[in-house]
């Protein structure tokens, strides 16, 4: 069996082909909110493109709303209003992968965010996670490894322990591409890592003592490089 490698614009092309042809099937059968899409099997034979290419297109038609998966039922249309809808997916059409510099500013965004509200709402069990995060880091770096994940890591326990839902979800979308590009765009050193241990501690500390505003001014301090890299390159 010969196993077909896209490349990432080849995928992306053939995922906006398939969003398409869904809009296009939404509004041919005048489908309304509440109403379920044939079964991927059906839509994939239809659209002549592979079922897996399929799941990923409902599921980002999912992600913006659009659609609704229900287990055991299969793919219902949201409550969108039709303009609202077609809208919408147009705009979704048009968008890009965003650039590695705009992943950063967002990320500096949100961590401005999510590191208040860890120190607001942290629990113990919060706080062991974010140590054995910020642990694994020092010792990556002291070995003279490379740590981005391990730095990453200690970052989405921030976030995660904000208990906001929503700016955890948006960090692990943008974790796995800044991960793939900190390396080629050389944005931090080695002195830069060993700078991070005690940045990263400061950071922790503050959290521990539930000062958000401590923990605010220590996450901008760890972002110095990050901010000279968006705004001044």
């Amino acid at each position: 069996m010969k196993v077909e490698i896209l490349t990432k614009s080849e995928n992306r092309g053939i995922q906006k082909e398939i969003i398409s042809k869904l809009r296009e099937l939404i509004n041919y059968k005048n489908l309304e909110p509440g109403d379920k899409l044939p079964s991927e099997r059906m839509l994939s034979e239809k659209f002549g493109v592979s079922r897996s290419n399929l799941r990923e297109a409902i599921q980002k038609l999912e992600f913006f709303g659009i659609l609704k998966s229900r287990p055991q039922s299969g793919t219902f249309i949201a409550d969108i209003g039709q303009i609202a809808m077609s809208g919408m997916i147009d705009d979704i059409l048009r968008l890009e992968d965003p650039d590695f510099k705009s992943l950063v500013e967002t990320r500096i965004l949100l961590e401005l965010k999510t590191v208040r509200l860890a120190a607001l709402r942290r629990t113990e069990d919060d706080l062991k996670k974010i140590r054995e995060a910020l642990d694994a880091y020092n010792s990556k770096v002291l070995a003279g490894k490379e740590a981005v994940e391990e730095d990453l890591l200690f970052h989405l326990a921030i976030a995660k322990a904000s208990k906001n839902s929503t700016m955890n979800t948006f960090m692990l979308i943008i974790t796995p591409e800044i991960i793939t590009n900190f390396e080629k765009y050389h944005v931090c050193d080695n002195n830069q890592s060993f700078l991070g241990i005690q940045e990263h501690e400061d950071i922790y500390t503050a959290i521990k003592n539930q000062d958000p505003q401590e923990a605010k001014a220590k996450m901008k301090v760890h972002f110095k490089i990050l901010y000279q890299y968006c705004y001044n390159a």
